[in-house]
């Protein structure tokens, strides 16, 4: 036996384990990690070849801002109806879910689709993606990175003082 074949082997082996009977699209899980590894180090090695710096510290408020725009664009992508496009050919539709928002279903037809489908749908696993670029544009674009995350968080508070508003109406 190879040494390739011995590996896939011990993979194969390893998944059939993990998954315990479950569909757990680890392939899938793998490439899409390979993709955000990939344009990580792709984004570094460019922001070093164009001499561009990380900044020297990153303000509260940058923290703050970031993390109330990942919050808001992440909703944005996983849960809005107008964004349903987006995840179409991940996802089928169920319901609505919650004002403007809709609850889909992961298809499982091939283990990429269901990898994709995953993190499309799910804000937790997106927030690594869009933290990241916002985190990207702070080094690339700063200003433009903060009007972007200053335009979500804006509608994030505004979600929430929207929400706010109907249980105080709803008090009444």
């Amino acid at each position: 036996m190879t040494t390739a074949s011995a590996i896939k082997h011990w993979a194969r082996r390893e998944a059939q384990t993990y998954r315990h009977g479950e569909d757990r699209p680890l392939s899938g899980y793998l490439a899409a990690m390979s993709v955000y590894a990939s344009a990580v180090a792709g984004l570094t090695l460019l922001g070093r070849r164009l001499g561009f710096r990380p900044p020297e510290r990153v303000s509260p408020w940058d923290v703050a801002l970031f993390g109330i725009a990942t919050h808001r664009l992440t909703r944005t992508v996983a849960k809005d109806a107008v964004t349903s496009p987006v995840r179409a050919p991940f996802t089928t539709y169920q319901r609505p879910e919650g004002p403007g928002e809709v609850h889909e279903e992961v298809r499982t037809d091939s283990a990429a689709r269901h990898a994709v489908g995953e993190l499309l749908t799910c804000p937790f696993c997106l927030g690594q993606w869009v933290g990241t670029g916002f985190a990207a544009g702070l080094v690339f674009a700063p200003r433009a990175t903060r009007l972007v995350a200053a335009t979500f968080a804006s509608v994030a508070v505004s979600d929430f003082l929207q929400f706010g508003y109907s249980a105080l109406q709803s008090k009444e």
